[in-house]
């Protein structure tokens, strides 16, 4: 019995320490200023489509829950082909520290083929990172039985070490209590975007506690 709770005590300790090896391997962030700026680019799902785009779109919420500056770049409709063409000058004129990236849901939508849509999200975290601001990906389901996101987002993650949100979308999409159509989420889906981008954010280490506080 002596033996068996030892050899249960080594198991335990050794699952810990594989989970604390993982968390440890994920991608980091350079801890944001208290004055940092965040841009949140993408479509109809950063825009807010479906809920008021001012006050319930996630990154109006992310706003209140970091209490840092997020600015909203979504255009409803947008390909990604048309948002690297947009990206150069929304980066110069807003100069954000950050960039929340999601994009690709019109693409698959369109069924305009993921390789095209894996070389303009690439060229759009290159143009981010150029310009000396941090990336922040968020993985787009497509739409059918599964909601399964396409795995070059995860293979962009993985080649460039930003972190990467890949459960949210396909939790809201398959959720119609926080839909407000059959693609958009209402305000309750869009504080539980922001909430969960808002954790990754912590978890990267670009929000600490410092962050929200400093600032009240």
């Amino acid at each position: 019995m002596k033996q068996g709770r030892i050899l249960n005590s080594v198991i335990a300790l050794l699952v810990v320490l594989f989970l604390v090896s993982c968390s440890d391997s994920d991608p980091k962030l350079m801890p944001l200023d208290h004055d940092a700026v965040i841009l949140a680019f993408g479509d109809s799902l950063t825009f807010g489509s479906g809920a008021n785009p001012k006050t319930q779109s996630y990154p109006a919420v992310l706003q209140q829950l970091t209490k840092l500056d997020v600015i909203n770049s979504g255009i409803p409709g947008e390909i990604s082909r048309d948002g690297l063409d947009r990206l150069p000058d929304v980066l110069e004129q807003v100069k954000p520290d950050l960039v929340i990236l999601c994009h690709g849901g019109n693409d698959l939508i369109r069924k305009l083929g993921t390789g095209q849509l894996k070389d303009n999200l690439e060229q759009m975290i290159a143009l981010i990172q150029t310009s000396g601001a941090q990336v922040v990906l968020i993985g787009v389901p497509q739409l059918g039985l599964t909601l399964t996101v396409p795995d070059l987002y995860e293979e962009l993650s993985e080649t460039y070490n930003i972190p990467i949100e890949l459960e949210i979308l396909p939790e809201l999409e398959s959720n119609p209590k926080v839909k407000s159509d059959h693609i958009h989420p209402n305000a309750t889906g869009y504080k539980l975007f922001a909430q969960s981008i808002n954790i990754l954010l912590q978890q990267s280490e670009a929000i600490t506690i410092n962050n929200r506080t400093t600032q009240n």
